[in-house]
């Protein structure tokens, strides 16, 4: 079970996501389209799944005309975890390692 946070808690998860570009916010919702090929995409996945494992957050991820959408949120809730934040950013981090190999 996740615990509540409080407006300083939230306040600190506001701003750790406002320094992660690309990713919006929508109520408790945070979501983010990557441009990928195939191979990068399954990469991608495959390093997503041991750290949102890891940190218990189920991401919704979904391919669509060579982009990979990402959706992180708790079902029935609008508040953000720390979790969520993280993942987030660790994927910032997958994302950016993943396209420098491309390159």
């Amino acid at each position: 079970m996740r615990a509540r946070w409080s407006d300083d808690h939230r306040d600190y998860l506001s701003d750790a996501l406002a320094l992660l570009q690309g990713w919006t916010h929508d109520g408790g919702e945070i979501r983010r389209t990557l441009h990928l090929d195939d191979s990068q995409h399954a990469a991608l996945t495959e390093r997503m799944k041991v750290v949102a494992d890891a940190l218990q957050v189920r991401p919704d991820v979904r391919r669509l005309d060579g982009r990979t959408q990402i959706r992180l949120r708790i079902p029935g809730t609008t508040d953000l975890s720390p979790g969520e934040v993280t993942l987030a950013a660790r994927i910032e981090d997958m994302y950016k390692t993943i396209i420098a190999g491309a390159a």
